[in-house]
């Protein structure tokens, strides 16, 4: 149990505590060289103030280094010519510049020598710095860091942090930060805390049923295609989920067009003659799921389709229940396996009504998750304390679409290229950052802009995501339309194999995971692609570096390393920071490190 005083200041345990670094170390202690930028000089003043342009300077002897240095001050007051009186000894600290054989000693202040000391950021609440120390000294002791589990290296590099020694000093000016094993022992405890709080958040639930020998070669056979390695590999791990008394919870990654859809229908397939549910985040993509379902799976299976518009009464007599969030509001019959579709797109407090409804006392249902959004590997680990991931890297046919950024002088090639695909039958989106007028972006609207392409194409198409009719103006495009004109609204959804082109307009204001959810909208059924970036900064680095990657899972970690991660803990959004050492992009060793510690998997 940790102290109520520290409590106060929000650390809560022991390995928060160890975390709680200084944020600057001084030495004022006389050395006969120079340690550090702002060190302590015993000066002996040799010379009068001379007034310059924007300083003053005073001659002086370093009695310490023996060599001569040039005071100078920048704000002088009465209080500097007393105290910088020539034939004054003192001791003062201030900045070391090395300016061609002089050493210049900038703004320098009087101490008392020998001090060396510790600044800590402001804590929520005022804690007495003699108290926090004493504290300190009582609970971050090398024996309680190896109650809690780490390693022995891992202590003895963290104690320096706190207590510093000489060697540690030495390091940490030079450095000008932690560094080396220093800052390897904050990532682990970082690491480590975190996947240990996760642990003790996961929790275990009995599983409403246990489907034994589940055999998917059936569905296979009965397939008018062989699945991909990466999809039979995913099947099996669901295969042995099935199969536990404990209910899972798993979520499926794949990039867009990887089949995931397919896995979605293997679980169906395998569950029967038990029940299984997915939700689909709208109404035209539950559409587009059943249509599937009813392709692939065998007519033994009864699928229903709920949605406002499609509501079944009997679901007792169905296998398969398809449907969008109106399920939430249907009373469901006992039921084996969830699972959801898009799950970002439904809050948390949706996935888990719809978990809820059909769980009782007989156990919870099997829970698998499905996303289009890759992940980097770290973070995937990370999160694996929590639910089970499985991964489709690789998508059924090979896809090429060529991502290019285009300006304002593209406009006209653009217009070519256009007319091009669409007297080849194709069809182009062109996604637009807001609907109506804005000073925010230097961007013309969705509303703006319509006029210039429909006076210009036939059979333009205009939504957004407030449009009521959103999913019928879609729908009719789908069949009968050459151009759409939208919002993301279109990221994810519905399958458009006829569009051949993006445009996305103001990139540069969209995440990476979402340029890549767009892009993936074309050349779903094999034929290039075209996805061209329109940005009045065509060197932006974000956009030029998107433009070489092709696969989700590498735009994921780049993503990483241009924005911050989010709190999966609790649940705090992308724009607040999680770890203050730990590198999620790049340091998988030792999250892997940490995980293997905690008898994770």
């Amino acid at each position: 149990m940790i102290d109520p005083n520290l409590q106060k200041v929000g650390i809560n345990d022991l390995l928060e505590l160890a975390l709680t670094t200084p944020v600057k170390y001084y030495d004022y202690r006389l050395h006969n060289k120079i340690l550090s930028p702002n060190p302590l000089l015993e000066i002996e003043i040799t010379g009068e103030f001379r007034p310059g342009d924007k300083v003053w300077r005073v001659g002086a002897f370093a009695k310490n280094l023996s060599l001569p240095v040039e005071l100078l001050f920048f704000n002088v007051t009465p209080y500097h010519f007393y105290t910088f009186k020539k034939g004054r000894t003192l001791f003062a600290v201030g900045k070391i510049q090395h300016r061609a054989e002089k050493i210049l000693f900038l703004q320098p202040k009087t101490l008392p020598p020998n001090r060396v000391g510790k600044i800590y950021t402001k804590y929520k609440i005022d804690l007495d710095e003699e108290l926090f120390e004493s504290l300190k000294r009582k609970y971050l002791t090398y024996e309680n860091l190896l109650a809690q589990g780490l390693p022995k290296e891992i202590a003895k590099s963290l104690l320096p942090i706190h207590y510093p020694d000489e060697q540690f000093l030495k390091g940490y000016f030079y450095y000008g930060d932690f560094f080396g094993k220093h800052l390897e022992a904050l990532k682990f405890i970082e690491a480590y805390r975190y996947l240990k709080l996760l642990k003790a958040k996961k929790k275990e639930f009995k599983a409403r049923c246990q489907i034994s020998n589940a055999n998917p070669l059936p569905f296979y056979q009965a397939l008018p295609f062989k699945p991909t390695p990466d999809q039979q590999a995913v099947i099996n791990e669901i295969i042995e989920d099935l199969s536990s008394s404990i209910a899972t919870r798993r979520v499926i990654v794949g990039d867009v067009g990887s089949g995931k859809s397919l896995i979605m229908f293997a679980i169906a397939f395998l569950t029967y003659p038990k029940r299984s549910i997915l939700m689909a985040p709208t109404t035209i993509l539950a559409d587009q799921l059943f249509s599937e379902a009813k392709k692939l799976l065998p007519s033994f299976i009864k699928i229903a389709l709920i949605t406002s518009d499609a509501k079944e009464e009997n679901l007792e007599k169905f296998h398969f229940l398809i449907g969008t969030h109106a399920l939430l509001y249907r009373e469901l019959p006992e039921t084996c396996v969830i699972m959801v579709d898009e799950q970002h797109r439904f809050g948390t407090e949706q996935r888990d009504r719809l978990k809820k409804i059909v769980e009782d006392s007989k156990g919870a249902p099997h829970f698998f998750q499905f996303s289009a959004t890759p992940i980097p590997r770290t973070q995937a680990m990370i999160q694996s304390a929590l639910v089970d991931f499985s991964f489709i890297r690789n998508a059924p046919f090979k896809k090429e679409v060529e991502t290019k950024i285009i300006s304002k002088d593209d406009i006209k090639s653009l217009l070519e290229h256009i007319s091009t695909q669409l007297k080849k039958g194709k069809q182009v989106l062109i996604v637009y950052p807001l609907i109506g007028e804005s000073d925010r972006v230097g961007y013309k609207s969705l509303e703006e802009a319509k006029e210039f392409w429909i006076s210009r194409f036939d059979k333009v198409f205009v939504t957004h995501g407030k449009d009521p009719n959103k999913e019928e103006v879609l729908r009719k495009f789908r069949k009968e339309g050459n151009i759409l004109l939208t919002t993301t609204v279109i990221e994810v959804g519905i399958s458009l194999p006829k569009l051949s082109t993006i445009v996305i307009v103001g990139a540069e204001y969209l995440g990476l995971g979402t340029l890549h959810q767009l892009r993936g909208r074309v050349a779903r059924s094999g034929d290039k692609g075209y996805c061209f970036l329109y940005t009045h900064d065509p060197n932006n680095p974000r956009l030029r570096a998107f433009c070489r990657l092709k696969s989700g899972f590498e735009v994921a970690k780049l993503d990483l390393e241009f924005r911050r991660a989010g709190d999966i803990l609790n649940g705090k959004d992308q724009s607040g920071r999680l770890f203050k050492w730990l590198n999620i992009a790049n340091d998988a060793k030792i999250v892997e490190r940490a995980k293997a510690l905690l008898f994770l998997p």
